[in-house]
């Protein structure tokens, strides 16, 4: 099978991990990669070094988040360009892998339903305009949808979904004493991630100490900056972003995950591997993943929910990082990532395409024909 890979980003926030996840699967099945992605950034070097051809497409930049009228005019300019560098790469294609929804209209444009498609949606599309274009899009190619959760599938306008749920590596789980009362925040610094109202919750919390990792990786400067001023005269270390996650995590006794929104981040799943203990904000696909006190907790006020947990007993703590060890193992591994999205994939390629010797991986929920409704594999 030959696939097509777009990205709409060449940064590595985590949709761009979970393709970079994908890729050992995609060619220990003999299949052949390209990929499309807008220059300058590592994803295009990392693809590179894994032998997987790199074609420049533009696109962008827009803010992130709601769109203002220049980023729509910017992408209003921006489909025509995109339509003829991917229809210039759909010759011989036998499926083209959608990694995000900027690319979506221009690869629908050029596919025009005659190449099978599997768009990835990793997050909710609020904005109107942008959710009509998704579904649009999405109805002419005849595309397949792998949605990350249930809340962001049952946010896309399709009928063509099915829910596969994010995958890491094992991070290595470690006993914690639970002593040193450092809680940090790991990922994208940017409004909707929340950091603003984390160190807000963290000048009431005396007797602790505070992490920030990560950076303003799609040009959310002014916020960093906004951040860095709340943080004055608290306990806060900042670290820049870091490709070992683990061990900025053996270092800190409770993630934070203070998001606005979220799809179903990768370092909550990570955080689980490697039994830290989390507090997140009960938005997107978070509910489905943590049971509150059990696997995790759900905020409610975050200052509070924060002195809560801090004063907890270590070994009501160690449970709770066991039980998500345990999910962990159970549902989120990279192994059974790969093993659903690779089934996916195949089942949107006629079997001819996918060439002798392919053997076919479909869930219960794969095996009963094609896709209709929101299903969850």
């Amino acid at each position: 099978m030959n696939v097509l890979l777009l990205d709409q980003f060449s940064a590595l926030g985590g949709a761009q991990q979970c393709l970079l996840d994908l890729l050992p699967a995609i060619q220990e099945r003999g299949w052949i990669a390209r990929a499309a992605i807008p220059p300058g950034g590592p994803l295009v070097e990392i693809l590179q070094a894994h032998g997987v051809p790199v074609e420049e497409i533009h696109c962008g930049p827009y803010r992130c988040g709601r769109k203002s009228a220049a980023d729509l005019s910017r992408f209003a300019a921006d489909v025509p360009r995109q339509t003829a560098t991917i229809a210039g790469l759909v010759a011989g294609t036998d499926l083209v892998y959608v990694n995000g929804p900027r690319l979506l209209v221009a690869a629908a444009l050029a596919t025009r339903g005659r190449v099978p498609m599997l768009f990835h949606a990793h997050h909710r599309i609020g904005q109107g305009i942008a959710r009509f274009l998704e579904g649009a899009a999405l109805r002419y190619s005849g595309a397949i949808v792998a949605a990350c959760c249930n809340a962001v599938g049952s946010s896309v306008m399709s009928d063509r979904i099915h829910v596969i749920r994010n995958g890491t590596a094992d991070l290595g789980f470690v006993e914690r004493a639970f002593e040193t009362r450092r809680i940090g925040v790991i990922g994208r610094i940017a409004p909707e991630k929340g950091q603003a109202e984390f160190l807000r919750a963290a000048a009431t919390l005396p007797n602790a100490r505070f992490v920030i990792c990560g950076a303003p990786l799609f040009g959310d400067r002014a916020y960093y900056d906004h951040v860095i001023q709340l943080a004055g005269g608290l306990p806060v270390e900042f670290i820049d972003w870091q490709e070992d996650v683990g061990s900025v995590m053996r270092d800190l006794d409770v993630l934070v995950i203070p998001s606005k929104e979220e799809g179903t981040p990768r370092v909550l799943l990570e955080a689980f591997s490697a039994g830290l203990p989390v507090v997140a904000s009960p938005v997107g696909g978070i509910p489905e993943v943590i049971d509150d006190g059990v696997t995790g907790f759900l905020v409610t006020d975050l200052a509070g929910t924060l002195r809560k947990v801090l004063e907890s007993a270590p070994k009501t703590l160690r449970s709770v990082a066991l039980n998500a060890r345990r999910e962990w193992e159970r549902r989120y591994t990279v192994a059974l990532y790969r093993e659903r999205i690779t089934a996916l994939m195949e089942q949107c390629v006629p079997h001819a395409a996918l060439g002798t010797g392919s053997t076919l991986r479909r869930t219960s929920a794969m095996q009963r024909g094609a896709p209709e409704g929101i299903r969850s594999a």
